[in-house]
């Protein structure tokens, strides 16, 4: 975990914000027991998780495609080629959403904007070492400048979970259930 106190502090600021000028129907999916503890954040989102990311084109179409998702510090970054489309949206319109989301059973969704950062910047951002954390050839694959990276800079993030929730049986416990009955 990389988390500070104040990431934390700053991270429960944005959910608290976003949950509060959510609509009806997102506050009545995402009550107060299925919101995810902004403690339990890092141990989610650990490592490397797949975002689907959303970037507008030129005719504002949007476009939804996977990246490596990295959450660091209480917000989420990623990278791609420096010539992809994706960063040549984000060069010219910088909003996008993105989500990452485990079945029906979790989900963790932000929208902002891209903000390009430079991790092979002198001195060597704090980035560039979890980057080798979650990568351990990192410096093989990119590290001559490969690859690009972006911060996500948050007006509003959702975290859910739908697991374990009293009365909630996914399709599995049902199955278990109805197998004990014999």
């Amino acid at each position: 975990m990389h988390e500070s106190a104040d990431d934390f502090a700053t991270l429960q600021r944005l959910l608290d914000r976003s949950y509060e000028r959510a609509g009806v129907h997102l506050r009545s999916l995402v009550t107060a027991e299925r919101r995810i503890a902004v403690a339990d954040l890092p141990a989610l989102l650990t490592g490397v998780r797949v975002l689907n990311l959303a970037t507008v084109t030129a005719a504002g179409h949007p476009r939804v495609g996977p990246v490596d998702g990295l959450f660091y510090r209480g917000q989420f970054y990623f990278g791609s080629a420096p010539d992809s489309a994706r960063f040549r949206h984000i060069r010219a319109r910088p909003h996008v959403s993105a989500a990452y989301t485990v079945g029906e059973e979790l989900s963790v969704a932000v929208h902002g904007r891209a903000v390009p950062i430079d991790v092979y910047a002198e001195p060597t951002p704090p980035l560039r070492g979890y980057l080798r954390e979650v990568y351990p050839h990192w410096e093989e694959w990119w590290g001559a400048g490969g690859a690009v990276y972006a911060r996500i800079d948050a007006d509003s993030m959702f975290a859910w979970d739908f697991r374990g929730i009293a009365g909630e049986g996914t399709r599995d416990d049902e199955h278990d259930a109805s197998e004990g009955a014999d």
